[in-house]
């Protein structure tokens, strides 16, 4: 009896074993019932935790103004409503961000997307075949592509008919603002021409009032605010276009002599207060909002930090339009300088699931609903949206309505070498104490002719 009793107790056992690890393997075949309670058992959530698509992202928005904060809300969204990946986002903060690409980017390690500017740096990535065209969301969203300005997409077409990265910034540096106060004491209109605008310098400085306020310790200032946008009159885009390549033109023709004597008139006339080599920009723009002086030339910088420190009463005061236009000059009048901010890119890894999520993130962070936040966290976006006037400070609602009626021209350092770029700006502090034109379109000419030759 005990023997028979010990085989019916391990025919037992052996029947409740079999019939558990059927119960498990179905349970693991993706087929269970409603009532298939094995897919919640750890092993299969680790399981299902593994198979979630991975994906990557860097950017630079990591401090704790309106516009980081704001793109990095976009990126948190994206994350919330797609459960199915699993997203490793990093924010670097600006000092460093270069530097770390960088430095996957020589181990061809990128991110999956990542934050890249407009030039030479994106330019780059895909000389080095780091990245990959995201054209197929323009193809999906044609009426997205439609709405961006002019010229938006230009510094990321690296191949006819394919774009590398959709700007969600704008960069602009020479708006002229004005006190409309002053201009109505002493009877005076807005300068629309060279000829104006010698007047109203003359009559200011009749008046002791400083005609341009200008902080040019830092010698960028008066290339990216004056020169660009002024030159760009006299000679016109693809007379720039063609010296910087050293193809048919060059920084000693008579047009780029005559842009710099331009630039070096308003000198003459003082148009600038005394030791504008000696100030920076930020005390410029204090001098301005202060009244000491009628105008000043600056980018879309000078909004933010105006902002900062003036009431909403002397933002509501200044007014902003562009440079006055050059007799007989090349160059279209109503301008400003600028181009493209940077964007999003994809790396030429990515495919897959990955890179359709990849591709989403991408039109999520640059789609028509994230141009109108960025836009609204007063950051200029080559995008036509409609802004909520209430969401934005008055100043950057007048630029940002004006931007949408003019065209861009090139920022010079945005196109010369490193070596021309430091020329031009050292260059300019020397006119304006009292140097020789020709000396600096020679030393500008042959500094850009080192680096096409190199």
């Amino acid at each position: 009896m005990q023997v028979k009793w010990k085989a019916q107790l391990k025919a037992l056992l052996l029947l409740m074993l079999t019939a558990v690890l059927v119960t498990a393997c179905g349970g693991g075949n993706g087929g269970g019932s409603k009532n298939d309670t094995g897919s919640n058992s750890p092993g299969n959530t680790a399981k299902k935790e593994e198979e979630k698509v991975k994906l990557s992202i860097w950017h630079n928005f990591a401090g704790d103004d309106l516009r980081a904060r704001t793109v990095r809300s976009f990126i948190e969204k994206f994350q919330a409503e797609h459960p199915e990946m699993e997203l490793d986002a990093q924010a670097i903060p600006p000092d460093g961000y270069r530097q770390r690409l960088s430095t996957v980017a020589a181990a061809n390690e990128m991110p999956d997307v990542f934050f890249t500017y407009a030039g030479s740096h994106s330019t780059e990535f895909y000389k080095a075949g780091l990245i990959q065209p995201i054209t197929d969301i323009a193809r999906a969203h044609p009426e997205w592509k439609e709405k961006f300005f002019d010229g938006a997409f230009t510094p990321y077409e690296f191949e006819p008919g394919e774009i590398y990265s959709a700007p969600i910034g704008m960069s602009a540096t020479s708006f002229l603002y004005y006190n409309p106060e002053l201009f109505e004491k002493y009877g005076l209109q807005v300068p629309k021409t060279w000829d104006e605008l010698v007047h109203v310098i003359n009559v200011f400085n009749e008046n002791g009032v400083t005609p341009i306020a200008l902080g040019n310790k830092a010698p960028w200032v008066a290339q990216s605010t004056i020169l660009g946008s002024l030159a760009d009159r006299v000679t016109g885009t693809e007379w720039f276009l063609k010296a910087v390549k050293q193809d048919g033109a060059q920084f000693t023709d008579p047009e780029f002599i005559e842009a710099l004597n331009y630039f070096k008139q308003l000198v003459d006339l003082k148009a600038f207060q005394e030791g504008a080599n000696s100030i920076d920009n930020t005390q410029a723009e204090q001098y301005f909002i202060q009244g000491n002086a009628a105008m000043m030339i600056g980018g879309a910088w000078a909004v933010t930090n105006l902002a900062a420190s003036a009431s909403e009463e002397q933002l509501a005061k200044i007014e902003i339009t562009t440079i006055p236009s050059i007799p007989g000059g090349k160059g279209e009048p109503n301008t400003i300088s600028g181009g493209p901010g940077a964007g999003f890119a994809l790396s030429s890894r990515t495919e897959g699931k990955a890179r359709e999520l990849a591709l989403e993130l991408i039109y999520t962070l640059s789609g028509p609903e994230a141009q109108k936040a960025i836009a609204e966290s007063n950051s200029l976006v080559m995008y036509d949206t409609e802004i909520d006037e209430t969401k934005v400070n008055a100043l950057y609602n007048k630029m940002f309505q004006l931007v949408k009626t003019v065209g861009v021209t090139p920022v010079y350092d945005a196109y010369l070498s490193s070596e021309a770029a430091e020329v031009i700006n050292n260059g300019l502090q020397e006119i304006m104490l009292g140097g020789s034109v020709e000396s600096v379109a020679q030393k500008l000419q042959a500094a850009q002719a080192r680096a096409v030759a190199e």
